[in-house]
């Protein structure tokens, strides 16, 4: 139970920190081009990096610590850096296939999904 409070406050955070990170580059670069959620994802997968090995091999933390950081605050701020791990993680554990796999299919069909909702949006 501890687990879901600590992604839920953890995801509070990271939401904020995504909603000031998007004004703040809107403010200063305009919204010409997604640089917003360039910036977002680039820096939420750095911090995912990071903070996963960090607290894996050399931080020692509460589970419930850890789980609010890297699924609540960057899961909030940015699923793509989760997306990030999971692929790094495969392609470390030998899985090259799972992981360009994984890379594809989600790059792909994400797009795909997103036409997919439009179009039906679009058709009502």
């Amino acid at each position: 139970m501890w687990n879901y409070v600590a992604v839920a406050l953890g995801g509070v955070v990271g939401c904020v920190a995504r909603y000031g990170v998007t004004q703040a580059v809107q403010l200063f670069y305009g919204k010409s081009f997604p640089l917003a959620t360039l910036v977002i994802n680039v820096s939420g997968c750095l911090a995912m990096g990071f903070l996963f090995y960090l607290t894996l091999e050399r931080v020692s933390m509460s589970p419930s610590l850890r789980v609010a950081i890297l699924t609540g605050v960057l899961g909030g701020f940015t699923t793509f850096s989760t997306f990030a791990m999971e692929a790094l993680l495969l392609a470390e554990d030998g899985e090259t296939g799972y992981a360009v796999s994984y890379i594809l299919l989600s790059v792909f069909l994400g797009l795909g999904a997103a036409y997919l909702g439009a179009w039906c949006a679009r058709s009502i």
